[in-house]
């Protein structure tokens, strides 16, 4: 009767032990689907509040950079201080271009979001784009290597927002990568989940820096918006998935993607 109770009684302990587990882990993981909605809703609500504010100045913009190439066909280039205002011109003409870009980034990361989903091997989406981005890869001296899964890595997605969210990931090892190197991009199949790897051989990021680089407009590179990275963690969380990023100075950088693979 004895081992009796002590059995019973390690049983309730065990019981116990194993409800207290599953309900840390749903509470982290609730904590984290708060987060993560409190942060859309946000989005959302600057999204809402800017469009109209950017289209009014998306207008003047288009009219300011017609009328700035206007002047410089108008003006010869061989006139009296010609090429001067002519080297002024394109200076202005550049800049317009560039406030131009962080606005549509700007636009693309505060919007909404409507995924078109359908259901794809992640093998494939990853080869063509790495398909697509050698040339300019090896450009800049960068050598890219794909390794993909054994087998077919399946996933609802929105095939172009995932190429867009890795594109910028390829981007930055890129620059990253100054004198050249290798940018591997790998997937793998982890129980539940699809993992797109991107992993670079460049400078690495500083521990310090590893925790602001999802923040919108921190970037370390001259003339960057500092919304790539954070464009990449809230397509991964559009998704239902989330982003990682492991870092060394010095020897590289590896962020994974990870999203929810397909039934």
């Amino acid at each position: 009767m004895g081992y009796l109770a002590i059995g019973l009684l390690i049983g309730l302990v065990l019981a116990l032990g194993g409800s207290a587990m599953v309900g840390v882990w749903a509470y982290r993981r609730y904590v984290v689907l708060e987060r993560r909605t409190l942060r859309a809703e946000r989005l959302a609500e600057l999204g809402t509040l800017t469009a109209g504010l950017a289209h009014e100045i998306k207008n003047p913009l288009s009219t300011i950079q017609l009328n700035l190439q206007l002047l410089q066909e108008d003006l010869p280039a061989d006139s009296i201080g010609g090429s001067r205002v002519h080297s002024r011109l394109r200076t202005v003409r550049q800049e317009a271009s560039r406030l131009r870009e962080i606005l549509d980034d700007f636009l693309k990361y505060a919007g909404n979001l409507t995924l078109e989903r359908e259901v794809h091997d992640i093998n494939l989406l990853v080869e063509e784009l790495a398909d697509f981005y050698t040339p300019q890869a090896a450009a800049n001296k960068v050598n890219v290597r794909f390794v993909p899964a054994a087998g077919p890595v399946r996933a609802n997605v929105d095939a172009k927002l995932i190429k867009q969210a890795l594109l910028n990931l390829m981007i930055n090892g890129t620059q990253a990568m100054s004198d050249g190197g290798e940018l591997m991009l790998t997937v793998e199949s982890r129980g539940p989940a699809a993992v797109i790897s991107v992993t670079d051989t460049g400078a690495g990021i500083a521990a310090d820096d590893v925790s602001k680089i999802f923040e919108a407009y921190y970037t370390t590179k001259k003339g960057g918006t500092g919304l790539g990275l954070p464009m990449t963690r809230r397509i991964a969380e559009e998704h239902g998935g989330t982003v990682r990023v492991q870092s060394e100075v010095g020897r590289g950088t590896r962020f994974e993607i990870e999203i929810p693979a397909a039934d």
